[in-house]
């Protein structure tokens, strides 16, 4: 094994490529289908009629299912991958070296892309709250041949002419279309982000649900419909609608696979009130159930029998038209266990069966109709949000209420949950309210939001620019998003005094990567050699281009770090020595051997569960001398089967 260059078109140039995972999966499963055709890799239709057999294999436009005009363009467009990267933010973050939630700025179909391979199958639940389809534009590029690009002029990093977004305007002709296109591909790869028992819900209106049903069947399977709880959204109707007022939201889930189990929601204080222990019976309180049931004699017979009363030692028998609930060998049981109450004194003339409270089912099973009484409403969430940062800073913000019930429901026991259209930020603020109240760190968050600028001219922006003010920062809705982070972490903590858990978030921000893409110049190829003798970008930081690495080779962004030098250079150990990282600019022959024995005595130290990789800056090296003796020594030194790879950037 030699030091490898990563060159530009290396996979750790960019995000995951989804398509070639695809087609890699198929060839394991049936290598017979894949060939090489006249344009590279190809899948062999005849071949797949074969192996389907009587299921037939179809191009046929004329099919069930919901086809839009840019369909098949937002498929490709899921499976294009990014050139990007995101960028640490140390300083806009809060506990950055403890935390394990993530705010991240950016385009969120960029950022999918960007997590693929670091995420994938990792994450319990998503929610999310998209743009509603009002006919109104979506700030989101739709020129997907650069958007990484695209993004920096719509958020006015860079220069760039007529930046473009999502026209939906109902004159466009394409009031539905251009929805269905924004939304088709990040759902295409938010589920490739869920674990199997992973489940998603995505709040909308009357507008788009019909739709929005149509596409999840696509992407989930329609056998993957969990519900669509209707929301009750508001109080009261207003009075000067002019037509019926609606008063709801859907929230529709889909789960990933059937190993998704929902959570029940808790047990209300009126349900418990029913359990008591008049008797101080030692298995604790109980509720008195009917001991009847109203099936006929001639439909079940074996529940037919008489009984004795206690107390006046005649035969009782149930009504004329009903029967026992239970057979009389249980019911025999249910007697010399003493679970057979006969009220006060005995004086009821039938027994009624004791039930206790610690053999019920901690929980209820969610209903797909929510109120308001139990889950809040929009006023209740503007009035939270208003707490927070200002009055109607954001038209709708989902109340927490709402959002820690749907996380009791799809997240039970905790995992990643992640939003990526966060919005005012309402879902992170949700997960550690929830963490604060089961005193537990189970739930940790990923949200996305697009630094979408705040038009400070607007009748109904003024106060979020004015927000942005109040606190320095640029006008944008991402800015809104983290300070509520910040604001609703402190407060849950004061709230909270002895809950010790994270309320902290680590910020991340889209960007270009820190590794140069090859560009040639034709006209001066000499040029264009001596341009790329260093790939990385100049202005980047050690920092950028280690969390790029971390992305590009499948690690999470929380993932533990540390740094020591050893021959005057700084070496990081990333994953508890899964991954480590010299970016030195300057290596020399006579630091090669103290470097080497450095990194393999914290190597050794660290002990990693899996193989090692090792990266360094090649341009780092003082010839190609040094870089092959150290990487000899590292080699030598290692087992083959604990070391990954040698590679240098």
């Amino acid at each position: 094994m030699t030091m490898k260059k990563i060159e530009p078109g290396d996979p750790m140039t960019q995000s995951a490529d989804v398509k070639a995972e695809n087609i890699e999966q198929l060839k394991a499963l049936f290598p017979e289908l894949v060939t090489e055709g006249p344009q590279g890799t190809a899948i062999n239709v005849d071949v797949l009629k074969a192996l389907v057999g009587d299921a037939t294999v179809t191009d046929a436009e004329e099919k069930y299912g919901l086809n839009w005009h840019g369909k098949r363009l937002a498929r490709q467009i899921a499976l294009t991958p990014s050139t990007g990267t995101l960028r640490p933010c140390r300083e806009e973050s809060v506990d950055w070296d403890t935390t394990r939630n993530l705010m991240i700025e950016g385009d969120n179909l960029e950022v999918l892309k960007l997590l693929q391979k670091s995420y994938a199958g990792k994450v319990k639940m998503i929610y999310i709250d998209p743009p509603y389809n009002t006919g109104k534009d979506f700030v989101y590029p739709d020129d997907f041949r650069d958007n990484i690009r695209n993004y920096l002029e719509l958020t006015g990093q860079t220069d760039g002419e007529g930046r473009r977004v999502t026209s939906n305007t109902e004159a466009s002709g394409r009031f539905h279309t251009d929805w269905l296109n924004m939304m088709y591909p990040r759902l295409r790869l938010a589920r490739n982000l869920l674990r199997d028992d992973g489940v998603i819900f995505i709040s909308l209106d009357d507008t788009e649900v019909a739709n929005a049903r149509s596409v999840c069947d696509d992407i989930f399977g329609a056998e993957n419909f969990v519900a669509n709880i209707v929301w009750q959204k508001k109080y009261a109707v207003s009075n000067d609608d002019p037509g019926i007022g609606v008063m709801h939201d859907h929230i529709i889930a889909y789960r990933k696979s059937e190993t998704f189990k929902r959570g029940l929601l808790p047990r209300t204080k009126e349900q418990n009130d029913r359990y008591s222990n008049p008797d101080n019976d030692p298995r604790g309180e109980w509720a008195s159930d009917n001991y009847v049931s109203n099936k006929s004699k001639d439909e079940r017979p074996t529940l037919w029998y008489s009984i004795k009363h206690p107390r006046t030692g005649e035969e009782v028998w149930p009504e004329e038209h009903a029967v026992w609930r239970y057979t009389k060998d249980k019911h025999d049981q249910l007697e010399r266990e003493g679970r057979l109450y006969w009220g006060p004194d005995h004086s009821y003339r039938k027994p009624r069966l004791k039930r206790y409270l610690n053999e019920v089912q901690q929980g209820i099973v969610p209903p797909t109709w929510w109120k308001f009484e139990d889950s809040g409403h929009n006023d209740e969430g503007q009035k939270e949000t208003a707490k927070l940062i200002g009055k109607k800073v954001f038209s709708t913000p989902k109340p927490i209420r709402l959002l820690e019930r749907l996380l009791e429901v799809g997240a039970p026991d905790g995992g990643i949950v992640v939003d990526f259209f966060a919005g005012s930020g309402a879902f992170g603020h949700a997960a550690i309210s929830r963490n604060s109240k089961i005193s537990a760190d189970s739930l940790k968050y990923v949200l996305v939001q697009l630094p979408e600028p705040i038009d400070g001219s607007s009748s109904d922006q003024k106060v979020p620019a004015a927000f942005c003010d109040s606190i320095n920062r640029p006008h944008n809705i991402s800015e809104i998003t983290k300070e509520r982070l910040r604001r609703a972490g402190k407060k849950i903590k004061e709230k909270n005094p002895l809950f010790a858990g994270d309320t902290g978030f680590r910020v991340f921000k889209l960007d270009t990567s820190n590794i140069r893409p090859w560009q040639p110049d034709r006209d001066d190829l000499e040029k264009t050699l001596f341009n790329h003798q260093e790939h990385l970008v100049e202005g980047r930081s050690e920092q950028d281009i280690l969390f790029e690495l971390l992305l590009k080779l499948g690690l999470d962004l929380t993932v533990p770090m540390e740094q020591r030098a050893f021959a005057g250079k700084t070496v990081h150990s990333i994953g508890l020595g899964a991954l480590m990282v010299c970016l030195a600019e300057q290596i020399k022959r006579a630091d090669v051997e103290p470097l080497a024995q450095g990194i393999l005595d914290w190597w050794r130290e660290l002990a990693p569960a899996v193989p090692v990789q090792f990266v360094f800056r090649d341009s780092g090296f003082a010839d190609d001398v040094a870089k092959t003796n150290l990487a000899a020594i590292l080699e030598q030194n290692i087992p083959s089967d604990q070391l990954a790879g040698i590679r240098s950037l």
